[in-house]
């Protein structure tokens, strides 16, 4: 679990620096461009270790300085504030993929209710894409504020009410399907 920690931290590291730059300053200029560099730097600090770098880290890298270039441009924070909405869209795709939540679930959960696990697995791409939508509907506001909130709040504990739900409906499922089984 603390790996899990490490590499969201890590992961978002940039969008982390910028909101707390801009926070504290104000000056969406200074805070996008100490983001995309300290992104760089992450790149860069990885590469001259020896660690291996997949391909999200060149993607997100790519996003903070695309989207951090046009928030140079314009002096106009949303652009970078947009950057969540990407991941959200990408995985929700990624999870279009029919029975994908299988290979995460127990044995005992695949083998007696794989149908309700391929349909938690397209209501999750769905979550997704709404999350994703939402960042851009709120960052569209420029409310950094009011996006921070959404980002941290709402778009994750929307995240743990569903794993929530899921966990309470998957054991109701397994054990009304053992006992109809047995009957």
């Amino acid at each position: 679990m603390k790996d899990v920690f490490a590499k969201l931290a890590t992961d978002f590291l940039s969008t982390i620096v910028f909101l707390a730059l801009y926070l504290i300053t104000g000056n969406v200029v200074l805070a996008t461009s100490v983001a995309i560099a300290g992104a760089a730097g992450q790149v860069i600090y990885s590469r001259v270790r020896g660690r291996p770098l997949g391909f999200m880290t060149y993607a997100s890298l790519a996003l903070v300085i695309v989207l951090g270039s046009a928030t140079l441009l314009t002096q106009d924070p949303r652009f970078v504030l947009a950057k969540p909405s990407i991941a959200h869209f990408t995985i929700g795709a990624i999870m279009l993929k029919r029975g994908w939540m299988l290979r995460y679930m127990p044995p005992l959960v695949a083998e007696t209710i794989p149908e309700y696990v391929t349909f938690a697995g397209y209501a999750w791409a769905a979550l997704m894409f709404a999350l994703g939508a939402g960042v851009i509907a709120v960052a569209s506001t420029g409310d950094i504020k009011l996006w921070a909130f959404y980002v941290s709040v709402v778009a994750i504990g929307a995240k743990v009410a569903a794993f929530a739900v899921q966990y309470v409906a998957f054991r109701i499922l397994v054990t009304n399907r053992i006992r109809a089984a047995r009957a």
